[in-house]
C-alpha cells in the first residue's frame, strides 16, 4: 500500500511554521511576511492538489521498469535500505543540479527560489510540474532492483528532511556541517548573490556538492530569490513565466539550432545576435527593494480566510480523491486553485479581481451539484453554502469600504 508521508505531515509542517513565526515575532527578526507566505504556501497546496493527477501514472514508469527490467532480486533488509537512502540521495543531487543547469528544467525548479524571504513556508513553495519529469533521474534504481514501495518511502523522507532546513533561525551545526545538509548550506543555495548561484544542491548530505564541485561555505549575507525577481503573488504566473520567457526569446532567435539551444543551454545563456551570455548581476545592496504591492488591509482577514477555505479543500481533496469521482476530483482541484489565484490577486490589488471573484464565489455553490452521490452530501452542502454566503456578503462589505475610502480621500 502507498502512503502518502508529504501529506501526512502537513499538520506537522503548519505547527513547525507557527513555532517559528512566533520566535521571529517575539524576537522581532521580521522572518515572514503576510503576503510572501500566502504565496509560498499556495505553491505547496498547488503542488500536491496538480500532482494528483499524474501520481500513479510516475509511479507505474519506476513500477514497470522494476518489474520487467530489474537486474537483481533485493533482499529487505537494514543494508539495502541503507544503499537505496544514498543512492535516492546521489541520484536527487543530479536531478536537483541539472534543474539549475538546463533551462527546460529550470523553468520548474525556479518556483522554488521566487521568495526574496527564508523561512520554513519556502520549503512548502514547490513547482506544479517539476514533478512530472524529477522520477526520470531515479530509474537507475529501479533498473538495479529497488522496490518501488521502498524507493517511494525513502524518496517521500528525502524530501520531508529538507522541510527544516529552509530557516534562518539555525546558525553554524559544527561538525555536522562537513556532513550533512544543514540550514546554513541551504541558504547558500537560495542565494541570489553570484558567488552563491548553483551551489550546495544536495538533499540530505553535503558530501556530494564537497565531491563534485559545487559546494559553498556561507560568507557574506544571503539574498534570496531569483536575479530577475518575479514581482507578483500569482502562483499561476510563478509556474508559467520562465517558460514565457523562454518560448519569447526562442520566438526572436533566427537560427533554428538556437531556438533549440534556448531550452537546453543553462539560464543566462542567450544566442550572440541577442547579445550572448547575461551573467548575474551584483546584488546593489543600497538599492536593494523586496517586491511588497500594496493592498487594503481591509482585505487582510478576507484572504485569510479563502486561504484556510483552499487549505481545507485541498486537504480534503488529498484524503478522500480515491473515494470521489473523475468530476468531483476536477471540479475541487479548480475550485482550490481557483480560491488560490484569488488570494494572490487580492494581495496584489488586481482590478479585475472583483468581478473574478464574485463569478467564482456563485460558480463554486453551482458546482456543488455534482457532489450529490457523496455520503456526506447534506453536511458539506450546508457548510460550503454557508461558507460561500458569508465570503460573497463579506467581499462586497470590503469593495464598498475600499470604495469609500478612495472617495474620501480624494475630497
Amino acid at each position: 500500500m502507498k502512503v502518502d508521508y508529504i501529506a501526512l505531515s502537513v499538520p506537522v509542517f503548519f505547527l513547525l511554521i507557527g513555532v517559528e513565526l512566533g520566535y521571529s515575532f517575539y524576537k522581532k527578526l521580521g522572518y515572514y511576511r503576510l503576503n510572501d507566505s500566502i504565496a509560498n504556501l499556495s505553491q505547496g497546496i498547488g503542488q500536491q492538489v496538480t500532482g494528483l493527477f499524474m501520481k500513479t501514472a510516475l509511479f507505474f514508469g519506476y513500477k514497470y521498469i522494476f518489474e520487467h527490467w530489474r537486474l537483481f532480486d533485493l533482499p529487505n533488509t537494514i543494508w539495502v535500505w541503507i544503499i537505496l537512502f544514498i543512492g535516492v540521495d546521489f541520484f536527487y543531487y543530479w536531478f536537483h543540479r541539472m534543474s539549475h543547469q538546463v533551462n527546460a528544467l529550470w523553468a520548474a525548479h525556479i518556483v522554488h527560489h521566487q521568495s526574496e524571504e527564508y523561512n520554513l513556508t519556502v520549503a512548502l513553495r514547490q513547482s506544479w510540474f517539476q514533478g512530472w519529469f524529477s522520477w526520470v533521474f531515479y530509474l537507475p534504481l529501479a533498473l538495479i532492483g529497488f522496490d518501488p514501495l521502498m524507493f517511494l518511502t525513502l524518496s517521500a523522507f528525502n524530501t520531508l528532511y529538507q522541510f527544516w532546513i529552509h530557516t534562518r533561525a539555525i546558525k553554524n551545526m559544527g561538525f555536522l556541517e562537513h556532513i550533512i545538509n544543514t540550514p546554513s548550506h541551504h541558504r547558500v543555495h537560495h542565494g541570489s548573490n553570484p558567488k552563491y548561484i548553483d551551489k550546495n544542491h544536495a538533499g540530505s548530505l553535503i558530501i556530494w556538492d564537497k565531491m563534485f564541485g559545487t559546494f559553498q561555505r556561507e560568507e557574506e549575507e544571503v539574498y534570496y530569490g531569483i536575479t530577475k525577481p518575479l514581482a507578483s503573488w500569482n502562483p499561476v504566473w510563478a509556474n508559467v513565466h520562465y517558460w514565457a520567457e523562454l518560448i519569447d526569446t526562442a520566438r526572436k532567435t533566427d537560427e533554428f539550432a538556437d531556438k533549440i539551444r534556448v531550452f537546453i543551454k543553462p539560464p543566462g545563456w542567450f544566442p550572440l545576435a541577442l547579445g550572448g551570455f547575461k551573467p548575474a548581476p551584483e546584488i546593489d545592496v543600497l538599492h536593494y527593494k523586496k517586491y511588497d504591492a500594496y493592498y487594503s488591509k481591509a482585505l487582510v482577514g478576507y484572504v485569510l480566510f479563502q486561504f484556510v477555505v483552499a487549505l481545507a479543500v485541498g486537504s480534503m481533496l488529498l484524503f478522500l480523491y480515491p473515494k470521489m469521482t473523475g468530476e468531483t476530483v476536477v471540479i475541487a482541484a479548480v475550485f482550490t486553485l481557483f480560491t488560490l489565484l484569488s488570494c494572490g490577486a487580492l494581495l496584489e490589488g488586481k482590478a479585475w479581481l472583483k468581478y473574478f471573484e464574485f463569478i467564482r464565489l456563485i460558480v463554486s455553490l453551482l458546482g456543488l451539484y455534482l457532489f450529490k452521490d457523496m455520503a456526506i452530501f447534506n453536511t458539506l452542502a450546508i457548510v460550503f453554502t454557508l461558507v460561500q454566503a458569508g465570503s460573497f456578503t463579506w467581499f462586497c462589505f470590503i469593495q464598498n469600504k475600499i470604495i469609500h475610502a478612495k472617495e474620501t480621500s480624494t475630497i
